[in-house]
């Protein structure tokens, strides 16, 4: 098998293929129908005829939180918080955004009438993250607090302030676990009329969460692959969903994992056999997929860890034809963008 590297998974992308706001419908959606040799176009709400019964669909039932926050230093400099994971208590681990790091001990302001005290860094001393005790006025929650004065954290790429229509879209119909900086985006396109539309084709649902990190947009700065070190994710799969997998593999039935976050969700409990705790399984070219069938996912950045992912599922020659073709036709691109789905090829990993 040929050693990759990152330059491997560059593309150009026009600008004007990333999607700044969502379709006006969730299922309207355009649907990329990789699974065979030649791709077909569809439209995303065409996806139950293409399954059948006895198929299994996996979700990520993670819930985006409010997770940015803004507030400033005793010294009046502005900072910016992006809280990454809810700790116990009142505590928080975030990235900082600010001109010159405070000291633990610091107390910063932040907009909404709260505090939040720096204790230090984490996981240690030298982590790149920060934890930090949140203080509302009326004893709130973390997640309270985040839920009254937060921002939604909307992608990078996407240049407008977070709005009303982000808050309900940047979030899927099936949303159940806060915990999320980022959305599960293959998710975003299903709505009730799709859900039933599965339902009365006799195509199973099941959940997993993982709750998708900032780290899910880390640029990858190495071209050797193997230097790159991936961002840790918590996960968990309940028994139910441990149950429907077995049942759907006894009758013969397909998995479908609804994004690249239920794919390392699945493949990190096949290869540990932990049903719960952090991931940083780095999925690429040569990873032989032990539970995912089928991958709805949307289109990814260039040289990104998830293009190496898709890749590794479906075929590094056949992913990069399909993004030309999804180039050539005008899909959008990234969260709020367009989806594909995906067989494996078991041959990809030879």
């Amino acid at each position: 098998m040929r050693a990759y590297t990152l330059s491997d998974f560059d593309f150009t992308l026009p600008p004007d293929l990333v999607a700044q706001h969502p379709t006006p419908e969730r299922s309207a959606s355009r649907l990329l129908d990789g699974r065979g040799p030649s791709p077909i176009d569809r439209i995303f709400r065409s996806l139950p005829e293409l399954l059948q019964a006895g198929d299994l669909l996996v979700f990520n039932d993670t819930q985006v939180v409010k997770a940015r926050l803004f507030g400033e230093k005793p010294s009046g400099g502005k900072l910016e918080l992006l809280v990454e994971r809810v700790l116990l208590g009142q505590e928080v681990v975030a990235h900082m955004k600010v001109s010159k790091k405070p000291p633990p001990g610091t107390v910063l302001q932040m907009a909404g009438g709260f505090s939040a005290r720096l204790l230090g860094r984490w996981p240690d001393a030298d982590g790149p993250l920060f934890r930090l005790a949140l203080h509302g006025p009326a004893g709130e929650t973390p997640h309270q607090l985040m839920a009254a004065h937060g921002h939604v954290p909307l992608p990078p790429y996407i240049t407008h302030s977070d709005t009303a229509e982000d808050a309900q879209r940047y979030q899927t119909v099936f949303a159940r676990a806060p915990g999320a900086v980022a959305a599960p985006t293959a998710a975003l396109h299903f709505d009730e009329g799709v859900l039933a539309a599965l339902d009365a084709r006799g195509v199973g649902r099941a959940s997993v969460t993982l709750h998708v990190g900032a780290g899910t947009f880390q640029p990858v700065k190495t071209e050797d692959l193997d230097a790159h070190r991936m961002h840790s994710e918590w996960y968990a799969i309940p028994p139910e969903t441990l149950a429907a997998l077995e049942r759907a593999r006894a009758r013969g039935g397909r998995i479908l994992a609804v994004g690249t976050t239920t794919v390392r969700t699945l493949e990190s409990w096949a290869q540990s056999g932990q049903t719960e705790g952090d991931t940083s399984i780095f999925i690429r070219p040569g990873h032989r997929f032990q539970v995912v069938d089928l991958l709805l996912t949307n289109f990814h950045l260039p040289k990104s860890t998830l293009m190496m992912l898709v890749s590794a599922f479906a075929g590094y020659e056949h992913i990069m034809g399909l993004y030309r073709h999804a180039i050539r036709e005008g899909y959008r691109f990234f969260s709020y963008g367009d989806a594909m789905l995906l067989a494996r090829d078991d041959h990809a990993a030879i």
